[in-house]
């Protein structure tokens, strides 16, 4: 099936198909600025910046993107209501949600502020799993949403071209790097648990590994299958979901060593886009979108093993990384059935 016949089977077409409008290209703008300012801070957090204030310059940058976008969406709501509408109906689809998350986002960081002066400053993994960080991220994840979620409600597909549903797409990515930042200790990239030399304890090293790539696969292909399910996915928004993401993603490993995951993470990105483009897997087409979802696992995690090698050295057996290989593109097999399911079988004649 051509592109083309496949945007009408998704979805017919709003007033202006798939345009992003002015409220989404803010959001989008302002979502950067957030999940960026999460970055910033787990940049510090990793080299060695952090202090044990809670006001410190990462933070401002942080807070400062949600004080922008709670803002935004409190304005709209109370244009809104200044022209009758209720409140609950004052934003565009898909924005409730980000106003929701603005206020658990709000209590977090509130908590969050106590949490620091009761219990002191989260070290390593616990400055990721503290209940006040994961309402922080939850409430990040439900904001930086609102421009994908409006693109899903408009009944419309985003054009074919990648700068004019950049909103949704940009959206996508926040979306996806607020989940690898706080599950950052099981990613390829922040985590290479086989790169290097040999390391001490290699079974719970292998066994780290194992699930980080698992883990990733489950994850980044996730999101992509969602916006597939939904769109046809324009040339060259799998290389920027992916690779800004690995390069949001290096910046959180101190030293040169992640410049080669990263790189050879896009250029895998960049693969898959092409692939996409000769499968053309749509939900009219489950082969080609099984095949996509083996495919693209199988790319992203030879291109990191690859980069191990080439860079800081690989001390993982064959048996191992060629199997974890393979494993990943099992999980992509299993993602693309549970997102695209088999169509059920005619049900039986009651009269034979």
């Amino acid at each position: 099936m051509h592109e083309s016949e496949a945007n009408r089977a998704v979805g017919q077409s709003a007033t202006r198909p798939g345009q992003a409008d002015a409220l989404d290209w803010l959001m989008t703008g302002l979502a950067v600025w957030l999940v960026g300012g999460a970055y910033v801070d787990g940049w510090a957090h990793t080299h060695g910046r952090a202090d044990t204030t809670f006001f410190t310059p990462w933070h401002a940058v942080l807070y400062s993107g949600f004080l922008a976008m709670a803002s935004t969406l409190a304005v709209q709501v109370i244009r809104g209501v200044a022209r009758r509408q209720p409140w609950q109906h004052a934003l565009p689809h898909g924005y409730n949600l980000a106003l929701l998350g603005a206020v658990v986002f709000w209590l977090g960081g509130v908590g969050d502020l106590f949490w620091h002066t009761w219990f002191g400053i989260e070290q390593d993994v616990e400055a990721l799993l503290s209940p006040t960080h994961l309402m922080l991220a939850g409430g990040a994840w439900l904001m930086a949403g609102g421009p994908f979620r409006a693109a899903w409600h408009r009944g419309a597909l985003p054009p074919q071209t990648l700068w004019q549903g950049l909103p949704c797409w940009l959206s996508l990515l926040c979306m996806l790097s607020v989940c690898t930042f706080i599950l950052q200790v099981a990613h390829p990239i922040s985590a290479p648990w086989g790169g290097g030399s040999r390391q001490s304890l290699p079974v719970l090293r292998h066994i780290a590994g194992v699930v980080s790539a698992l883990w990733d696969t489950g994850l980044s292909l996730g999101f992509l299958l969602l916006a597939m399910r939904r769109w046809v996915l324009p040339p060259g928004s799998i290389t920027l979901v992916l690779g800004l993401n690995a390069a949001a993603m290096g910046v959180l490993l101190p030293g040169a060593y992640p410049l080669g995951l990263v790189v050879l993470r896009v250029l895998a990105a960049c693969l898959a886009d092409v692939a996409y483009r000769t499968l053309h897997p749509t939900m009219q087409r489950p082969r080609a979108w099984r095949l996509f979802a083996v495919l693209l696992p199988l790319l992203l995690n030879t291109a990191h093993f690859a980069a191990m090698a080439l860079g800081g050295g690989l001390w993982w057996s064959v048996h191992l990384w060629a199997g974890t290989i393979g494993l990943t593109g099992v999980v992509g097999l299993l993602l693309s059935v549970l997102v695209l399911p088999p169509a059920l079988p005619a049900a039986p004649d009651a009269s034979i």
